[in-house]
């Protein structure tokens, strides 16, 4: 891991050498220098890493090099900074910028002593490395060059496996668990009931849980269903809170009056909210008795058949929620049961000869039925190849057996330790966000980014970002919650990986997490991560800290004076702000030069001095449904910009200037009229929404790099003409929500659409005659988008269809399909079309094959 940092730390000193034109002979030697070393220092890591579990001085070997290249990169961060200040201000009297040079020059010194300490350090680092015998793993005079191709070798592999394939999620061995479970949640029992689930981790309740809540069955006789996870921290006041917004949406009157209310409040208004209303509550993760006693007053039983499902490791929990509810203790799979599962999450079965099956079968018996640590050995094995290197994975695993099982840790710590460098990084930093947290992909992949996690080369980042994620996730590290356009939408971390992964960064100084009992954090880490109690966080001493991150998590926190900017938070690279809602930010974070990554929830005004973070690559601004952001003007001034989500109110001038932006997303039609295209040669993905029939879309096909657009009518309004579709040539993803009054005849979409969503567009006209010749369409959503009787699809149309999905069609009665059509057809939903008495033949096979993509 400590490579990563070092080869970071060379990266930016090579860059700062290119970049820095006029830098001083003497400093740009030191420079060249410095990063030779750190180079030179980079081929014994490996070696000194392996050495460091078991030797003390090793590990402070290792732990020094670390500090010395972060220190690097933030005393050339500084110099840059210093460099440019003042150079904006053209007009400055002659006064003030011989005092503006004055400063500079005294801090320049400091830059240049600050160097020489930093090389009298690696100087002694290098004695010491002789002195405990750490050795050059690689080839003589090949170790970089060793490196860059292996990274460069590793990131194409996992570039080759970016897409993301769906899986039957079907929960091997709990079958018939589950029907138990479901006859008990359905049975013809008035009383508002329990049911509790109990064991271990990682044996499946939550996964259990899940398959009930959305059974079909279980979704047709709940109309009300509602699912909180508790944690260990918890506030009970937000738990109460997420439930009424499952339930009741999420309005801006709704949230606002929410906010206003106590606990007491919540209990009362969540019982009365429920009275008249049968209902199925998931309250998943319960670790103490209190958890539940706090909730259980807001759960009305009025005689109708509610139900309420617990999961807890806890038998206590169980057994005392409710005198008169159903337990159950999950088994563990038995030898049969592990094996299926194991064979389920195998990449490639087909590679197994009867020698590595034997020792898989060895294998999976050590992890004594433990569905968890099944999928992570499965996953592990997935990237091993051939006989011999199984048994080296076997020969591990036996090494530390214990009453003839192995610890789900240590096969975790396997899985973990045969990670590449580039993904262990990418891994660990799942552990920054709140337990059981459910975290947008695109945001981890953006924080990857930003961290300087993704190696720089031919290739898009955004695209690097999403083998890696893939790649985490085939080796069952991570867990999907949800797709979209057939990609990772959503994610999740195990609690027992996210253990791990904080663990391990804290050894190896990746992050910590603020410890408010203790009042204490990490003043060795670079990143800091708060989950509540940020103004005591606040009140600690962090002037020499040089910090890379801060992620604060805290609904209740609003003083965001408290907080130094510039002199604390100089070094930022991410900052994730998640506050009480209206805070002000206040103009110092424009002194955040470095800053790449900006998260916002809470703040409703950006200052205008946003638009000096000229090295900022996402910005994210998150506010309460219905609350509208104020961007300032000088947000066009962000020319490294390629990420912008935000829902904003005044229209962004001169946006078109933002020519590195790939992401854009919120922006309104009444916003977007106004807006030259031209100039904005990398937008990927368009989402607007508040469009009116009344307005133009035309410049929308000046995107000759569009790959997604996403468009949303107001309500009851209609497109105006779409025929600008048909210029956006590179046009892969499409989801349209509105009235399409009509379809046009002839070529209405670009041949290159892959996936078609159409949300509530009340056609007319039978639309599947021309979706149907659309030669790459894979994926077609139909929701909403058709008033007539009967679709027809011909022969030899929808030749690439795999997945259809045909919901809210009230008036359907008859689908004709033509016996070549849709070849390729593997999954099939079709929901709220209550006059579809029949389907073709044909697809009565097809529609048991697996679930679509979301």
């Amino acid at each position: 891991m400590a490579d990563a940092f070092v080869s970071f730390a060379v990266q930016k000193l090579g860059d700062f050498l290119i970049q820095e034109v006029n830098l001083r002979l003497s400093l740009r030697e030191d420079v060249k220098w410095l990063r030779n070393e750190l180079l030179f220092m980079q081929s014994f890591l490996k070696h000194a890493e392996e050495k460091q579990s078991g030797d003390q001085r090793v590990q402070q070997w290792v732990f020094e090099i670390n500090s010395i290249a972060n220190e690097a990169v933030a005393i050339l961060e500084t110099h840059s900074f210093m460099a440019r200040e003042g150079d904006d201000d053209e007009f400055a009297s002659h006064l003030k910028a011989c005092a503006c040079i004055c400063r500079k020059e005294t801090k320049f010194y400091k830059v240049a002593k600050e160097i020489q300490s930093l090389k009298q350090r690696i100087m002694d680092v290098s004695r010491k490395r002789e002195t405990y015998g750490i050795t050059d793993i690689n080839n003589a005079g090949e170790g970089a060059s060793n490196r860059s191709n292996d990274q460069s070798a590793i990131v194409r592999t996992l570039r080759r496996t970016a897409s993301y394939v769906d899986e039957d999620h079907i929960f091997v061995g709990f079958q018939d668990v589950g029907q138990i479970l479901l006859a008990e949640l359905l049975k013809a029992e008035p009383r508002r009931s329990i049911i509790s689930i109990y064991g271990m981790g990682g044996l499946g309740k939550t996964t259990l849980a899940r398959n009930l809540y959305t059974s079909p069955d279980i979704v047709s006789s709940f109309p009300t269903r509602a699912w909180i996870c508790v944690s260990q921290e918890y506030k009970t006041m937000d738990l109460l809170r997420d439930i009424i917004k499952s339930i009741q949406g999420r309005t801006k009157e709704n949230l606002d009056l929410l906010e206003k209310m106590t606990e007491t409040d919540l209990e009362i208004y969540l019982r009365d909210l429920l009275k008249g209303l049968k209902y199925l509550v998931v309250v998943d993760d319960v670790w103490h008795r209190e958890s539940w006693e706090s909730l259980k007053r807001a759960f009305p039983d009025i005689k109708n058949g509610s139900r309420v499902i617990i999961t807890t490791r806890k038998e206590d929990v169980a057994e005392r929620a409710d005198d008169k509810g159903f337990v159950h203790r999950l088994r563990f799979l038995s030898q049969e049961e592990s094996w299926n599962l194991f064979l389920t999450k195998l990449l490639d079965v087909q590679v197994m000869v009867p020698e590595m099956e034997r020792l898989a079968r060895d294998m999976v018996d050590t992890c004594g039925g433990l569905p968890l640590a099944i999928v992570v050995l499965s996953g592990l094995l997935s990237h091993k190849r051939g006989l011999e290197e199984w048994q080296k994975v076997e020969d591990h695993l036996w090494k530390n057996i214990k009453d003839d099982s192995i610890e789900i840790s240590y096969i975790i710590s396997l899985s973990y330790n045969d990670l590449p460098t580039v993904l262990k990084q990418c891994f660990l930093y799942f552990g920054v966000f709140p337990e059981d947290r459910v975290i947008y992909a695109d945001d981890i992949m953006q924080l990857w980014m930003a961290e300087g996690f993704i190696p720089r080369g031919e290739e898009r980042m955004e695209d690097v970002a999403e083998g890696f994620l893939n790649e985490l996730i085939r080796r069952s590290l991570i867990q999907v919650v949800s797709t979209m356009w057939e990609k990772v939408a959503e994610c999740r971390i195990h609690d027992l990986l996210r253990d791990l992964a904080i663990k391990k960064a804290l050894e190896l100084n990746i992050f910590d997490i603020y410890n408010p009992r203790k009042h204490s954090i990490s003043t060795f880490c670079l990143r800091h991560v708060i989950h509540g109690r940020a103004q005591r966080y606040l009140s600690l001493d962090r002037s020499n800290m040089k910090l890379r991150s801060i992620m604060l998590y805290d609904r209740d926190f609003c003083k965001l004076g408290l907080i130094n900017f510039r002199n604390e938070f100089q070094h930022l690279y991410v900052l994730h702000l998640e506050i009480r809602s209206g805070t002000k930010l206040p103009d110092a974070i424009g002194s955040l030069y470095h800053l790449k990554f900006l998260t916002l929830r809470g703040i409703h005004d950006l200052p205008s001095s946003i638009g000096n973070l000229k090295n900022l690559q996402t910005l994210r601004v998150f506010n309460k449904y219905g609350h509208l952001c104020q961007l300032p003007p000088e947000t066009a001034d962000l020319i490294n910009l390629r990420h912008l989500v935000a829902w904003y109110s005044n229209p962004l001038k001169h946006l078109s200037k933002l020519t590195s932006l790939q992401v854009l997303n919120g922006i309104s039609c009444d916003q977007w009229k106004d807006v030259d295209p031209i100039d904005l040669v990398n937008l990927r993905e368009l989402r607007m929404f508040c469009i009116a029939k009344t307005y133009s879309l035309k410049n929308i096909g000046n995107l000759k790099h569009l790959h997604t657009l996403f468009l949303g009518c107001i309500r009851d309004e209609s497109f105006p003409a779409l025929e600008f579709l048909t210029t956006c040539q590179k046009l892969q993803r499409l989801w349209l929500k509105g009235r399409i009054e009509k379809l046009p005849l002839s070529d209405p979409f670009p041949n290159s659409i892959t996936m078609m969503f159409l949300r509530y567009s009340k056609l007319m006209v039978d639309p599947m005659p021309i979706l149907g010749i659309l030669p790459r369409l894979r994926n077609l959503d139909l929701k909403g988008a058709y008033e007539g009787k009967e679709i027809s699809c011909r022969d030899n149309s929808f030749c690439q269809l795999e997945f259809l999905r045909l919901n809210k069609l009230p008036n359907l009665e008859r689908w004709h399909l033509a016996t070549t059509a849709m070849p390729l057809i593997k999954g099939l939903n079709i929901r709220g079309c209550p006059q579809l008495k029949e389907i073709p033949k044909r697809m009565k096979d097809v529609e048991r094959l697996k679930r679509i993509h979301r």
